[in-house]
């Protein structure tokens, strides 16, 4: 079972820049067809100052920021005995090419299910932009199997 005292753990923030290509990857490989997330000119005609990070970026932002889940490993979890559990996005301003967003994670609660089974990992990522604005709330839940309670 993991340690409940890592509720409250918080990394180092770390500044991730948005790029164009990456924007544009992520809106073809989801299957966006909207100009805006393509083509700077038809942003900047709806009302952009460049192209806009499409819906759920924001998790590749997380991944960009280098050793993403790095606080598994503080807590002495056995990463092939993890699991996805949930993810949910809380979007407060908008984010676009050139801007450089810095993340912080914070450990927010630790539960234990099935008599000790399985511990739930809840992390929440906060995603700022250069300006101070908070755009992205990222919550994430991992489930960790603890093989020798199964």
């Amino acid at each position: 079972m993991i340690d409940r005292r890592f509720i409250g753990w918080k990394s180092e923030p770390v500044v991730v820049e948005v790029e164009k290509g990456q924007l544009r990857l992520f809106a073809e490989a989801t299957g966006e067809t909207n100009l805006i997330y393509f083509d700077e000119e038809a942003a900047k005609a709806a009302g952009h100052p460049s192209l806009p990070a499409p819906p759920t970026f924001a998790f590749c932002l997380f991944n960009l920021a280098g050793q993403p889940y790095s606080y598994l490993r503080l807590m002495g979890v056995d990463i092939a005995c993890l699991l996805h559990g949930e993810q949910a996005f809380e979007y407060l301003a908008p984010y676009y090419a050139g801007d450089a967003l810095t993340l912080a994670t914070e450990i927010a609660d630790i539960t234990t299910k099935k008599n000790g089974a399985l511990d739930l990992v809840e992390a929440r990522t906060d995603a700022i932009n250069q300006r101070g604005q908070l755009c992205v709330k990222q919550r994430t839940v991992l489930i960790v199997r603890n093989e020798s309670k199964l």
